[in-house]
């Protein structure tokens, strides 16, 4: 029996994993397919009960699960902790103890949505791509790192940049695999100009393209020139591939092109194991009013299909649910627009649950 860990953590977290958990169970029932769920405490929750953000158990049942779903960690009540016991560390600790290195974050535009965006429709209608992160590297996991204090009573913090070519051509197969599935275009994204870690990732994913993916179109771009041109001109990308710290600005300015960060999922892989969570954070300040959007967390689910197990065609009939809800006009706040109908969490939930 396929077993899924339910890490749903803090703030909005809970609310929405509820809801994606509801999807999952509709899609179960509809194919057979037996899910199994474990209950796996994480980040700040975890920490007020168990005095650390990833406990032992947790990170236990994570390893042992096929697949984690994440509701969502952090939030102002924890963050004068100490930096070690932040709820982000729970987060952190399970990407790098399971080594999931590669995070594949979508940003589809939906029909009915088109008018969420901030910019006009031209320019986001039509939007479809990937962008793929690596995410067990870079200024998060690079050593030396930390704050000292220096001889004249000031202090020095310091992050290092640091990838391996191992890790760079593992993360630029994922990218080319996914777009053989795609348009067979990838734009791979780095400061190779100024920064010699990114003139080696830029080396290394051509290296790999010249040796193994031929068939690939792979183009490279600065990353400032890249974040000018998702606003600009969105439509020219399909797959981007790039490392952490540049994959985390630029799959967040994805995300809005869509209309609300509320309706992107995500997943971090490695090989068939995922964890799979929607990109919104936890949003505290709306937290337990019933407001939040799950359908990130639903379709993080349809990704979870997908992926890890290869369920593609049940993969397609949550994504299909969730664009006749939009058809029909409803809508949580965050996408609301004149002339629809308003819902809460849990009726947007139910509503896509009657369409599967």
């Amino acid at each position: 029996m396929p077993l899924i860990a339910l890490c749903a953590g803090d703030g909005i977290g809970p609310e929405v994993a509820v809801e994606a958990v509801k999807a999952l169970n509709a899609i179960d029932k509809k194919f057979k397919i037996g899910f199994e769920y474990v209950d796996a405490p994480v980040g700040g929750a975890a920490y007020d009960k168990f005095g650390t953000p990833l406990p032992e158990e947790t990170l236990a049942k994570a390893k042992k699960a096929d697949a984690i779903f994440l509701g969502a960690v952090g939030g102002p009540k924890w963050e004068k902790l100490d930096y070690s016991v932040r709820p982000e560390r729970g987060l952190l600790g399970l990407r790098s103890a399971l080594d999931l290195y590669a995070n594949l974050r979508p940003a589809k535009m939906f029909a009915p949505l088109v008018d969420a965006s901030t910019l006009k429709r031209e320019i986001v209608e039509g939007i479809d791509m990937v962008v793929v992160r690596e995410l067990t590297g870079d200024l998060y996991f690079g050593k030396p790192r930390g704050v000292e204090k220096l001889p004249d009573g000031t202090k020095r913090g310091v992050n290092t940049m640091v990838y391996t070519t191992p890790e760079i051509e593992r993360i630029a197969r994922v990218a080319f695999e996914i777009a053989r599935k795609r348009s067979r275009k990838v734009c791979s994204i780095d400061k190779a100009n100024v920064l010699e870690t990114t003139e080696l990732w830029r080396e290394v994913v051509q290296g790999v393209r010249d040796k193994e993916y031929p068939d690939i179109n792979l183009s490279h771009m600065y990353v400032d020139n890249a974040a000018m041109q998702l606003v600009r001109a969105p439509k020219q990308f399909d797959v981007m591939v790039t490392g952490n710290i540049f994959g985390d600005i630029l799959s967040d300015e994805a995300s809005m092109l869509t209309g609300s960060i509320g309706m992107l999922p995500s997943a971090s892989l490695n090989g068939k194991k995922g964890m799979y969570e929607p990109i919104h954070g936890s949003a505290p300040d709306i937290a337990g009013k019933g407001i939040a959007n799950p359908i990130a967390s639903i379709l993080s689910m349809a990704m979870m299909l997908e992926y890890t197990f290869d369920r593609s065609d049940a993969a397609r009939v949550i994504e299909n649910a969730v664009a006749k809800v939009l058809d029909k006009g409803y809508r949580t706040g965050d996408i609301y627009s004149p002339g629809t109908t308003k819902v809460g969490t849990v009726e947007m939930g139910d509503l896509i649950v009657k369409e599967l």
